[in-house]
């Protein structure tokens, strides 16, 4: 039971996540348009704020940019959330507020989730030789009996994961679902602007030490990294530069640097020449102190 409700609670996470907020954005005249209609059930920009609203940043930014993902998984959870009434796992709502509203369909989801799924998958001795053989390298020298047990759980609880997603995808495909793509377009926020190759190559050309991010808008430490690297361009102001490229749009440059993860924050001294690398997020008393070990002070 604790296996197969860590899976539904992953599944929970997505489909129903935070406490509710203020709306966003759009306060006006869109409230009411409705974004998508699932089997005849509406949902409206409001609804969308409001699902929105409970993520923190930089998720909710990164979402407002590309709405439409969100949007599938509300109609995932619509029509979740019909699948259980039609079961009668939805308790009446005249009476309820917004708070007990969104309360009693998480319970009904997870129940019905659980009910759904309630019989654990097979795992046969087979499928666990075959994974460890598979991954020996990674077992560090352990023996089969010892690690059968977890090998055990990982399998099935990858052969609960591929259930909810059939299961999910089947839904999908059997609904009747439109979506209003003009509506779309219009409460989509814009990304956050980067810098161009030909802004990278005057960087390097500057004679100035530069620091560029190899990012992404839709990386979450990238996007938190974002405030520091404007605070230390404009402290640094004449001193040194400070760019970010997103790795998506410039996949040479990614290629030619060998950027494997992002971000990626590189420096480069007042030659062009790259002179430190860090991978993951960069603090800013971090970058201060490499930009120190520089001579930019």
């Amino acid at each position: 039971m604790k296996r197969k409700s860590i899976i539904i609670g992953v599944i929970l996470i997505v489909l129903l996540a935070g406490a509710s907020l203020l709306y966003l954005f759009y306060p006006g005249g869109t409230g009411g348009q409705v974004l998508a209609t699932v089997n005849g059930e509406k949902i409206t920009v409001d609804h969308f704020n409001q699902e929105i609203a409970k993520l923190k940043e930089p998720t909710r930014g990164i979402i407002k940019e590309d709405p439409a993902k969100f949007l599938e998984t509300m109609i995932m959870r619509t029509l979740i959330l019909q699948e259980a009434k039609k079961q009668g796992l939805l308790p009446a709502r005249e009476k309820e507020g917004p708070e007990d509203s969104a309360s009693s369909e998480e319970a009904a989801i997870k129940e019905f989730l659980e009910k759904k799924f309630a019989s654990v998958p097979a795992v046969s001795r087979q499928e666990v030789e075959a994974f460890y053989e598979m991954y020996k390298d990674r077992m560090e020298g352990r023996p089969l009996e010892q690690v059968a047990p977890m090998i055990e759980q990982i399998i099935r609880q990858g052969k609960q994961q591929e259930q909810l997603e059939q299961f999910i995808g089947d839904l999908r495909k059997s609904a009747s679902v439109e979506i209003n793509q003009d509506g779309l377009q219009k409460i989509a926020a814009k990304p956050p602007d980067s810098n161009t190759e030909g802004d990278f190559s005057k960087a390097l050309k500057s004679g100035r030490p530069a620091l560029v991010d190899f990012g992404s808008n839709s990386c979450i430490p990238c996007r938190q990294m974002r405030p520091i690297l404007q605070e230390v361009k404009k402290e640094h102001s004449g001193k040194a530069e400070v760019l970010v490229i997103d790795v998506y749009k410039y996949q040479n440059l990614a290629r030619e640097y060998k950027i494997r993860m992002i971000p990626t924050v590189t420096f480069f001294d007042s030659n062009g020449k790259e002179v430190h690398r860090h991978q993951g997020f960069m603090s800013k008393k971090a970058i201060m102190e490499q930009l120190k070990k520089m001579g930019v002070s």
